[in-house]
């Protein structure tokens, strides 16, 4: 079983990055905030001020749960005005990781990242690292496509680029699938394979419902991390 798994990462990987090099990769370089005036909804991928999605689950003995707010909240980040999304994640119980993210949709209706401000947390609650952190445009960053506007089989991406630093890439395997999680069952349900050359060795698999966005996520090689929608709030 792990050698089939580390075949499809490696598989998985050389495909996507082949693709990202014919569709071009990220492209924040030549971002123009004309491109954004009149912002396209993506249903994939949600930015509903005032709705918060928890997820629970797992990582080795670990107890998780995650609480993300897409808050009321804009920045304005290279001519864009994005939104902010809160991120905390607790883990048995206790604070292990807060991110603030900046997303955007553009007229056609791609949402793009442009960057997060992170923070692991020691369990006395002191600040262990601050590592992945990036924003657009600050010391080489690039904003990446964290969804497609109409995604389908085959589509890969760059989600966002700081050398060295932040690199997370995506590859959309299905979008006419079911997913059953402790919130609900939904129809045409997005699979997607996400990985980073960070970290070679980890395969993350990842299912978007439409109006809802991730709904499970989890570590099919290289680690055991796994969450599920179990609750969406609306404040």
């Amino acid at each position: 079983m792990r050698t089939r798994l580390m075949v499809s990462l490696v598989l998985v990987a050389a495909i996507g990055m082949t693709a990202l090099v014919m569709t071009g990769g990220s492209a924040s370089a030549g971002i123009n905030p004309a491109d954004f005036t009149n912002p396209m909804k993506n249903p994939y991928y949600p930015l509903t001020p005032g709705r918060v999605s928890v997820y629970r689950g797992s990582e080795g003995g670990d107890q998780l749960v995650e609480h993300m707010t897409v808050t009321h909240q804009t920045k304005q980040i290279l001519g864009v005005t994005t939104t902010v999304i809160n991120d905390v994640l607790f883990r048995n119980g206790v604070l292990g990781e807060k991110t603030t993210d900046w997303y955007a949709y553009d007229n056609s209706g791609n949402t793009w990242y442009f960057g997060e401000k992170t923070a692991v947390y020691k369990p006395n609650g002191q600040v262990q690292s601050r590592e992945g952190s990036w924003e657009a445009g600050v010391n080489g960053a690039e904003a990446g496509i964290i969804m497609p506007a109409n995604p389908g089989p085959t589509d890969a991406y760059r989600q966002e680029f700081l050398a060295g630093h932040a690199e997370d890439q995506a590859w959309i395997v299905a979008n006419h699938g079911s997913v059953t999680v402790p919130y609900g069952t939904f129809d045409q349900a997005l699979r997607s394979f996400e990985w980073t050359r960070l970290e070679p060795n980890v395969l993350s698999l990842k299912r978007y419902a439409p109006h809802l966005g991730i709904v499970q996520e989890g570590d099919v090689a290289g680690g055991n991390e796994f969450l599920q929608l179990v609750a969406v709030h609306q404040h």
